[in-house]
């Protein structure tokens, strides 16, 4: 059966006009005339069998269908703009991934050592998107994604990467040569919004006196709470993966214990299905693997 499926021109015009609700608008937008829109739009609501347009004189408003269908038609054309823009990017001969990453672990560890990996795969184009929730896999144009074990990944591939242990980490200008357990209570606390409990847990675990663990500011990222820390604005448990070039430099100190209980096992996540860039990313994986190993 055919597909009823409007001509591109006809979608451009309506959703130029849905976006402008103006028929001349879109038409000065497309380089059209007004009577071109005005056609295109007519054949649109004749396939459709529907009006989509509320006339009234010479202004249009759209209708209730007419409304609905433009979110959608605009949907279509951004993402149908994008992976054409995605096609023509991609090097003769090349392949692409697309991997869905936790944003402290792409900006802090996975992206500053890509240049490896394009020096290993000069072929593979590696596309980074930044997701904090974990969400469904199959059909979300991703081809695998890096994060922590979550029921929502029940049915994937999933391989095992590392063990995420949180830290307590501070500026060194903030420490004195006094007791550090004493100054870990009385240091300015930062915390992860999504994990509120964190010092409390940490402080019952590690038998450290802290008064008020669920004091202090409140961030949603990692990412955030390591640039106040770098900041001098207090101490916060952070996993030590991340930062652990400012150690060894010096430009954070931890002298506090890590953290046993607050821990989260870490995967490289693929749909159950192989998909047609599976050599690919059989190949990041291995490299992915590679570069997780030279930090054990």
């Amino acid at each position: 059966m055919r597909k009823k499926i409007p001509s591109s021109t006809s979608l451009q015009a309506f959703e130029a006009a849905a976006r402008h609700g103006n028929f001349a608008r879109a038409a000065e937008e497309l380089s059209l005339t007004e009577g071109a829109i005005s056609r295109q739009i007519g054949r649109l609501e004749s396939l459709l069998n529907r009006k989509l347009f509320d006339r009234t004189g010479s202004r249009v408003k759209l209708n209730p269908a007419g409304a609905r269908y433009a979110h959608h038609v605009r949907e279509t054309l951004e993402r149908l703009d994008r992976d054409t823009q995605y096609i023509m990017g991609m090097p003769e001969g090349g392949k692409s991934l697309d991997i869905a990453v936790l944003p402290t672990f792409s900006s802090r560890w996975l992206i500053p050592r890509l240049n490896g990996f394009n020096t290993a795969y000069p072929n593979i184009t590696v596309n980074i998107a930044a997701r904090t929730n974990p969400f469904i896999l199959s059909g979300s144009g991703f081809d695998a994604v890096v994060h922590f074990e979550h029921p929502a990944w029940a049915g994937m591939r999933t391989q095992f990467l590392f063990q995420e242990k949180l830290v307590p980490v501070c500026h060194p200008a903030l420490l004195t040569n006094r007791d550090v357990n004493e100054q870990l209570n009385e240091l300015p606390r930062i915390h992860r919004r999504q994990n509120p409990d964190a010092w409390h847990h940490y402080a019952r675990e590690s038998n450290i006196i802290i008064d008020n663990p669920a004091q202090g500011v409140r961030y949603d990222l990692h990412e955030m709470a390591i640039a106040a820390v770098i900041a001098g604005q207090g101490v916060a448990l952070v996993p030590r993966i991340y930062i652990e070039h400012e150690l060894r430099s010096g430009r954070l100190v931890s002298p506090w214990p890590a953290s046993v209980s607050l821990s989260k096992k870490f995967c490289l996540v693929k749909p159950t299905e192989t998909g047609i860039n599976e050599t690919a990313l059989n190949d990041f994986e291995r490299w992915l693997l590679a570069e997780i190993n030279r930090l054990t």
